[in-house]
Order: C-alpha cells, then structure tokens, then sequence
C-alpha cells in the first residue's frame, strides 16, 4: 500500500466517523411526540430546534457529499495503480 491509498483511508475513515455523528445528532420528525410524553414546547425551543437541525442538515449533506468524493477517488486511484 502506498502512502496516498493510506491517507485517504484515513480521510474517508474520518468521513465515515463525521457522518455517523451528524445524523445521530439530529432530531426524530415524529410530531406531537412531545406531547405524549408530557413534555411542553415553548416557541422559543420550536425555533432553536429548527436551525439546528437546519444546521445539521446541511453538514449532513456536505460530510455525504465529501464522503462519495472520497470514495470515488480512492477507486480512481485503486484502479490506475
């Protein structure tokens, strides 16, 4: 193995461990869960929730996206060497 097919299974591990932290840091889209269990919403935390989920979102999907680049490049260089 060569020193680049090492760093980018670094990279992609890290990818991987990023990605997987993200989605569990987001937020269940069961309405009305709350209210089952007893708990009240107030305004203030329906909007916090919102952008950061909105935030984790997006982080999600840039993580997703760099992961794939990854994954296509170490298949680029698996394949020319």
């Amino acid at each position: 193995m060569g020193a680049l097919e090492v760093i980018f299974g670094i990279i992609l591990l890290l990818f991987s461990l990023a990605i997987t932290i993200v989605v569990l840091l987001q937020e269940g889209h069961q309405s009305n869960l709350g209210t089952i269990s007893g708990g009240a919403d107030t305004f203030l935390s329906k909007n916090k929730s919102r952008s950061i989920d909105a935030m984790l979102s997006r982080y999600t999907k840039f993580v997703a996206i760099g992961f794939f680049v990854v994954v296509i490049v170490i298949n680029v260089i698996m394949y020319f060497t």
